[in-house]
């Protein structure tokens, strides 16, 4: 027998590893806040020194990042710096935002399949809350764009893949710019709005029924609609 003898574990650590451990199950995305310190400390039951030496740990490892004064940030797992040279190449070469979209396809058609077979309640209800707002938008004849991008990034949760997660999220981050301005720009008539909340609504329908293959293809669908829209976009700044 090589029995080792039982360490307790210091508070910090164990801290440190329930926060890690929600990192990775996908309960927070790159780029959410923690809870402040004081609201973790009342959580855990513990100092704030505790709490504070926990995220210090977190912040070592690369899972976050604290701001003097703007709180503890989750960080992607697969940034590899601070920039998004991927955000600046899309910036030079509008281009190049087509081929991101070509990946969004293969991606997110996988990310529904998974949805269809994994999401849970809560999942489903936050799917249903964004297709809410965007029925309201509609009514309002106001656009639906961070609704949007909003409801991919809740798909890639729902999968409870936090690597897919991770990617959708960096993907986004790097297009925001060029999407705005493509709603901006070609997404113009209440029609326009109508049907892409018929896109949405079609797919979350389809995760709701967990059926994945109709969840691919919906996202499909949704997709090469949105390339076509993006490809007329880019040729009219190339002219």
């Amino acid at each position: 027998m090589n029995f080792q003898p039982i360490k307790p574990k210091k508070v910090s650590t164990q801290i440190a590893e329930q926060i890690r451990t929600s990192i990775l199950a996908g309960e927070f995305a790159p780029g959410d806040k923690l809870p402040p310190e004081r609201e973790l400390a009342e959580m855990f039951g513990v100092s704030r020194p505790s709490v504070r030496e926990a995220l210090n740990v977190l912040a070592s490892s690369g899972l976050v990042m604290s701001y003097q004064g703007g709180g503890t940030v989750v960080k992607s797992l697969v940034d590899s710096s601070s920039a998004n040279p991927l955000s600046e190449l899309i910036r030079l070469q509008k281009d190049r935002a087509l081929d991101v979209i070509e990946v969004r396809k293969c991606m997110e058609s996988w990310t529904s399949w998974y949805a269809a077979e994994r999401a849970l309640p809560d999942d489903i209800r936050r799917m249903e809350d964004i297709i809410a707002g965007m029925k309201q938008n509609l009514i309002l004849k106001q656009p639906s764009e961070d609704l949007d991008a909003n409801l991919h990034i809740i798909i890639a949760r729902a999968t409870h893949n936090v690597v897919w997660l991770h990617l959708m999220q960096n993907l986004f981050d790097a297009m925001k710019e060029f999407q705005q301005s493509v709603w901006r720009a070609v997404y113009l008539t209440i029609e326009d709005h109508q049907l892409l909340f018929e896109h949405h609504n079609t797919i979350v329908q389809a995760i709701k029924a967990k059926d994945p293959q109709a969840a691919r293809d919906a996202m499909v669908n949704h997709l090469t609609f949105a390339e076509g829209r993006s490809s007329s976009y880019v040729s009219q700044h190339q002219l």
